[in-house]
């Protein structure tokens, strides 16, 4: 599947013609990272996705550097600048880069002539920062990079985009990785942690090297699978401003698994909301006859990082865990999808040798590795042929 076409615009503008509109796409200030303030209150919130404001009305130049630059200078030491590219047709820019390593972007048209659903067409301005509001901002409404106007979104991810691999030039390797996290690899909170999930824990795989695991989720985000569920399915890595590998890696198993239940041939739907009021983590649906399933994803932590005495514990602790909360709670039905990749490899052997019985039917314990081998075994009537996908143990 080709790369969206928000994407394609931003990795073409390095080298096909579509030149900044200031200085080398390699010579800039700031990116969008955005550093932790040490101690300041509210540093272990969690972490939303990053997204739009809205502000109606009119804007001018002289009104962004009272009502936002002046602000942001007084308070945090800002500096506004030409952005990088060139804003969308119709529509002022700037770029405000902070001394504390945040930045914000705002432009303002007088002819809003696609406004999101729910607002009015008119004069507006859209901002997107990882920095403090200016209080003009507060009482605006907030909108995700795929329902403000197609230019404005185009224009803010190629900058995000830009800076990002400023500031990360690894990630250049890795377009769908850097597109799909975009929300949270420049967000407010969860930059930093994101950023070092991928970079320094291998994206929660044991044994890997960074580029085998990260390329492994490249391979998982190709396809497109989810990305109309892009804002839910990138929030839920981006936690807080506290690294937490085991969420983190808990993320991953539900993109493997959305992997593996469409490769299966299987249509997937994340984050099913269900009678009781819990969500779980997906509907699945056969094409063919309509049939559908709830399937629901955990991910065991390796004995070295848990009270287990041993690998089999660790899984049966995980499902009881799992089965005596949210799926006790739905009152059964789902198929529990055991992701076992954060063990290590004699980890899984003892699991794989064991075969042990979980506390819940239908179920599959499966293990994937970064190179795409999943192997695994299933507990009880399982309703979803992944044959095709999973090694199965004898």
């Amino acid at each position: 599947m080709k790369l969206p076409l928000i994407y394609l615009s931003a990795i073409c503008s390095c080298g096909l013609g579509i030149t900044p509109s200031s200085a080398s796409c390699y010579s800039r200030r700031g990116g969008c990272h955005r550093k932790p303030l040490a101690g300041r209150p509210g540093s272990e919130r969690v972490a939303q996705p990053l997204r739009f404001r809205r502000s109606p009305g009119r804007w001018d130049p002289n009104r962004v550097r009272s009502r936002i630059e002046r602000p942001l200078d007084e308070n945090l030491g800002a500096t506004a600048d030409t952005p990088w590219f060139a804003p969308p047709p119709g529509y002022d820019g700037q770029r405000f880069d902070m001394d504390d390593g945040s930045m914000a972007l705002f432009c303002w048209t007088d002819s809003d002539d696609d406004p999101p659903a729910g607002a009015s067409a008119g004069p507006a301005g859209y901002w997107l920062g990882n920095t403090e509001t200016p209080s003009d901002l507060w009482r605006t409404d907030k909108y995700g990079f795929d329902e403000v106007p197609y230019p404005v979104s185009r224009w803010a991810q190629r900058e995000l985009l830009a800076g990002l691999h400023d500031d990360e030039p690894w990630l250049t390797d890795y377009p769908h990785v850097s597109w799909y996290f975009l929300p949270v690899f420049c967000s407010k909170d969860g930059a930093e942690t994101t950023r070092a999930f991928f970079r320094d824990h291998a994206a929660g795989f044991p044994n890997a090297t960074r580029e085998a695991a990260v390329s492994y989720v490249e391979t998982l985000l190709r396809p497109g699978i989810l990305d109309e569920h892009r804002e839910v399915m990138a929030g839920k890595l981006g936690t807080s401003t506290s690294m937490d590998v085991v969420r983190m890696s808990a993320t991953i198993a539900e993109f493997t698994a959305a992997s593996l239940l469409t490769r299966a041939g299987y249509e997937v739907t994340p984050e099913v909301e269900v009678a009781t009021g819990h969500s779980l983590d997906f509907r699945v649906a056969d094409p063919d006859t309509a049939a559908a399933w709830l399937v629901e994803v955990t991910r065991p932590q390796p004995v070295a990082t848990r009270s287990a005495t041993d690998p089999v514990a660790a899984v049966r602790d995980t499902v009881q865990t799992k089965t005596s909360g949210q799926l006790e709670a739905h009152g059964g039905g789902a198929t529990l999808l055991i992701d076992c990749s954060s063990f290590p490899a004699d980890d899984w052997e003892t699991v794989a040798a064991a075969k042990p019985a979980v506390r819940h039917k239908p179920a599959v314990v499966l293990r994937a590795r970064p190179n795409g081998s999943v192997e695994g075994y299933q507990n009880g009537s399982v309703p979803l042929d992944l044959s095709p996908v999973i090694d199965w143990i004898d």
